[in-house]
This record gives structure tokens, sequence and C-alpha cells, in this order.
């Protein structure tokens, strides 16, 4: 029986434990911290009672008929509707940014058709070819609106001048015409009962898999294994010999009061005269459950360093240059594949962690049976 390492004990690492454990395979599981789970960690706070994400909101939502019905063989999942509010200049607004918000800051009763008539109209349709954050942003929506939801909170999330962040951050026409204040527009969505941390333990509670906590896995240890699937920093894995990658790291402000604070799960804060991104009242991800008191996340965005917890990269010029050198270098390594957020450098929502797992699992089974040596990327990460 082959013995597999799986490094990092997070959605990517757990799919992949838990499917080739179910295939024979003895598992190794190595994880950092003193839970499982990583950045979508839950627990229970123990003076509210309240199901916490300890490192920040995460709703469940997908498109995906296949990982929705696989994340679902692990828990039940309860209706959740993320509805997002924003409060911009003294006003709470709803998001993303949909005919009640457009009518609510302008004072306006527009349709929809005289709506989208009257945003054309705001854009600034002198930029042809948006090169940034801020220009795709004043091309569809224009300054008033880019100033009271775009600006500030995008400066206090990243640190960086929206006129220096690439116009792919804005993927698309931020705006509803409609008054579907739904932020997602996935076919699934919802909330484990139980937590995230319960869906990644049934995961890993297999007879073939050993899970290590408080652990850290080294590229000398790799050896000992048939392969590994690393899931920590690609940097790290390098020994960080040609520097490190950017990230924004998150704090938190916790309070716990009594009653309800907001009476929304997330309201973010677009004013620069605030210092933090948004609040997180966490009873509001589990509309199903009562709770007398209440706990808080008010959440602080800045750059990440060495020993802190790494969310989000940064992806700008000379990062995905120095990701182009590690990816150079990793490509030569044989036995370890590269999967996940901080393997690949890119910012995954939780469905498309589990889909790309899933998908290295059945890459890997079929180099297996060809044998032949599996590729260390399923992805291209640039």
């Amino acid at each position: 029986m082959q013995l597999i390492a799986v490094v990092g004990a997070g959605f990517s690492g757990a799919v992949v434990a838990h499917e080739l454990a179910q295939r024979g395979y003895r598992v190794e599981v190595f994880e950092t911290r003193s839970h499982v789970a990583g950045n979508c960690h839950t627990e229970r706070d123990p003076e509210t009672g309240v199901m916490v994400h300890v490192y920040g909101p995460h709703i469940f939502h997908t498109s995906n008929e296949l990982v929705w019905n696989y994340v679902r063989k692990f828990d039940e999942f309860m209706p959740f509707t993320n509805r997002v509010k924003a409060v911009s200049r003294g006003r709470v607004y709803s998001l993303p940014l949909n005919l009640l918000t457009i009518n609510q800051f302008f004072g306006k009763t527009l349709s929809p058709r005289e709506a989208e008539a009257f945003v054309r109209s705001l854009g600034d349709s002198s930029i042809e070819e948006p090169r940034s954050f801020e220009e795709q942003a004043l091309k569809f929506v224009g300054p008033q609106l880019y100033e009271a939801f775009f600006r500030n909170y995008t400066l206090k999330q990243w640190g960086i001048s929206p006129a220096e962040l690439p116009a792919s951050i804005l993927k698309r026409l931020p705006i509803r015409f409609n008054y579907d204040d739904n932020y997602y527009n996935s076919r699934y969505q919802g909330m484990p009962k139980n937590g995230y941390t319960c869906i990644v333990e049934r995961m890993l509670d297999h007879p073939n898999v050993a899970v290590h906590l408080n652990s850290v896995f080294t590229r000398s240890m790799a050896a000992d294994y048939s392969h590994v699937f690393y899931s920590g920093p690609i940097d790290a894995w390098f020994g960080f010999n040609d520097g490190r990658l950017g990230y924004r790291t998150l704090d938190f402000e916790v309070e716990r009061l009594e009653g309800d604070f907001q009476g929304n799960a997330v309201i973010n804060y677009c004013d620069d005269t605030v210092a933090y991104t948004r609040i997180s009242e966490h009873k509001h991800f589990s509309p199903w459950e009562t709770h007398d008191r209440t706990i808080i996340y008010r959440e602080h965005s800045r750059k990440c360093e060495a020993a802190d917890t790494p969310y989000y990269p940064i992806r700008l010029i000379n990062d995905k240059q120095l990701l182009g050198r590690y990816l150079e270098r990793a490509k030569a390594e044989s036995g370890v594949t590269f999967l996940g957020r901080l393997g690949t450098y890119r910012y995954l929502d939780m469905h498309v962690t589990i889909a790309e797992a899933l998908d290295v699992v059945n890459g890997f089974l079929e180099c297996e049976q060809q044998q032949r040596a599996a590729p260390c990327f399923f992805v291209d990460p640039l």
C-alpha cells in the first residue's frame, strides 16, 4: 500500500486525502495549525454559543452540481442567502449595486431600463480599454458610484490605490438593474449546519488517514512518501529562496454583546474615515439558530508579514514574475503536486478548491494507471 503525504488540512488537502484513502492509499496529513479546515475553520464561541467563522466569513456557493452534491455528503446544508449591506456617507445601501441602490443613492424611482441608461450616461466613455481597477469602475459606473462604494473600500482592502490595481480585479460590470440583492449569482448556496470544520473532520475520518496537527512538513521529508500533495505556500516549499510572494492578511476586533448588533451577517464600510472594511455578525450566518447574545468581527486588512496568516494573494506584476520563477523550480520537482490557494498562489472560492482537488486526484490516478509520473500542476496558476 502506497504512503501519501498531504500537506495542509484545508479543503484541498482534505478532499485529496479522503479520495485517496477511499481508494486504498495510506495518507498522512500534516497541518501546521492546531485544527483542520484552514481559513474555513469554524467553532462554537463558548461565551455566546454562536458558530464562529474564525478567519472571517465563508459562504458556500457554486453552480457546479457535482461539487454541491459532493460537499453535502459530509453535512446537511441549510438555506442561506448572502445579502450584503454597505455604509457610505452615513447611509445604508444594498450590495451588489442594484436598482434599489441606484434609486436610493440618487433619490430617483428609475425603472430597470431607465436605470441602465442613466448609469451608462455616468460612465466615462473616453476610457476604451481600462488598464486599472479605477478605470474599469469609472468606465462602467462613473465617478459618483466609484467614489462612494469602490475607491476607499478597495484602498483599505488592498493597501494600494485602485489606480495601481489591474482592471481584472473588477472582472465584470458591478451592477444589477433589478432588485436582486443576492450577493452571488450561483445556482446553489448554503451553510453547513454543523460548520465547515465538521465537514473536513468527516472527510479525514478514515482508517487510512492519519492527521498530524501542529506539524511542519519540510521538503526533505518528501523522500519518505511515494507522492506529496502540497497545499502550503509554494514559496515556503523552496525556503523563500527567491523571495516571499505578497499577500494581504486580516486582523479582527472581536466584541461580544447582548441581542442583535446590526441585523445582518455582513456590512461593508466604504468610507476612509472608518478604519475597518466590514463588520461580520456571526449568528446571522446560522439563521436557523437562536442566540440571546451575539459576537461581531471588525475586519482590518494589512500587508501580510512572515508570521501572519496569508489570506489574499496580491498578484501584482512583481508577484507574478516571482511566481513564474517558483513555477520553473516546481516543474523540476518529482513526486510532488502543488494545489490549492497557497500552493498555486491564487484566490480560490471553496467550490473551486474542491473541484480542483477532485481533478487533481483523478489526474494522479490516471497517471498511476499509466505508470507515469504525475505532473506538478494540474492548473496553470499564471
